[in-house]
């Protein structure tokens, strides 16, 4: 009985330390969202309310109808979509090339793969802004996309090997005994198999590119090419900041990638739980 009830114990702090720790982490998100629903009035009200209170619209409206917001969502679907399929595809093809071939140099590129993930972005900047200044890529949506692919396809890469390293090479061994080429092989066993590991990378490379700001500020510099993260920038101006305005456009930015993590997170975990087993 000792030991039942020391394990009860050791279970409710556990759980109570998750809890905190939860709270914790959801208490910007909640506050976020429940300023963009408050009035005016109520925003900066001292002592701070913790509660709901009243309602009001007015903030997402507002948002909604600023200048830019529709163009500002364009270029981050444009941005964010041609990030996440092109790396999807490139890197599928590395990260099975990695996984299954043996050639001369691939110890170096996995090493490689690892070190550019650790370079700080901010210390790319001007190098980036500079290369593709010379190729006439600047204030373009295809000059970001790329330079998103030069930081998302390394950990794609470096993702979906995990996972193509825990799919059995017998199946696709299999497949090829009965009449399949590698290709075939490969696009009927292996690429069905690893649907998880896709679905989790394409997350994690959407919220990089959808998220981003310094890059995209730094690159972009038409008003109507910008992406949400720049455009919430412009709540705050000489005149003050527009706290309703821009925690409301920060709740609508933050949206999509929510959604979709709700949508596909059992995949998600399926994935991660898979590209655990072998590295």
């Amino acid at each position: 009985m000792t030991g039942d009830r020391r394990r009860r114990r050791n279970r409710r702090v556990a759980n109570t330390v998750g809890l905190l720790a939860a709270a914790v982490m959801a208490f910007p998100v909640y506050w976020m969202v429940l300023t963009a629903f408050r009035p005016a009035s109520q925003i900066l009200h001292v002592p701070p309310q913790f509660w709901p209170g009243p309602f009001t619209l007015d903030n997402f409206r507002r948002a909604v109808s600023s200048d830019g917001f529709w163009a500002n969502v364009r270029s981050s679907v444009v941005i964010g979509a041609g990030t996440v399929l092109i790396s999807l595809v490139i890197g599928t093809l590395a990260a099975f090339a990695v996984a299954r071939f043996a050639f001369a140099g691939r110890r170096a590129l996995v090493l490689a793969l690892l070190c550019v993930q650790t370079i700080p972005l901010i210390a790319l900047v001007i190098p980036v802004y500079l290369l593709l200044n010379d190729l006439a890529l600047t204030d373009t949506l295809t000059g970001v996309i790329l330079t998103y692919l030069a930081f998302a396809l390394p950990f794609t890469v470096w993702m979906l090997r995990g996972f193509i390293v825990a799919i059995p090479p017998e199946l696709e061994e299999a497949a090829m005994v009965d009449g399949c080429g590698r290709l075939g092989a490969f696009r009927r066993v292996t690429l069905p198999l690893l649907a998880p590991g896709l679905v989790a990378t394409s997350i994690f490379a959407l919220v990089q590119a959808w998220n981003e700001y310094v890059l995209a500020y730094v690159l972009l510099s038409s008003n109507d090419k910008r992406t949400l993260p720049i455009w919430l920038v412009s709540f705050q101006t000489s005149f003050g900041t527009d706290y309703g305005g821009l925690m409301a456009g920060a709740t609508l930015t933050a949206l999509p990638v929510v959604v979709a993590f709700l949508l596909v997170q059992r995949r998600i975990a399926a994935g991660l739980a898979t590209g655990a087993i072998r590295g």
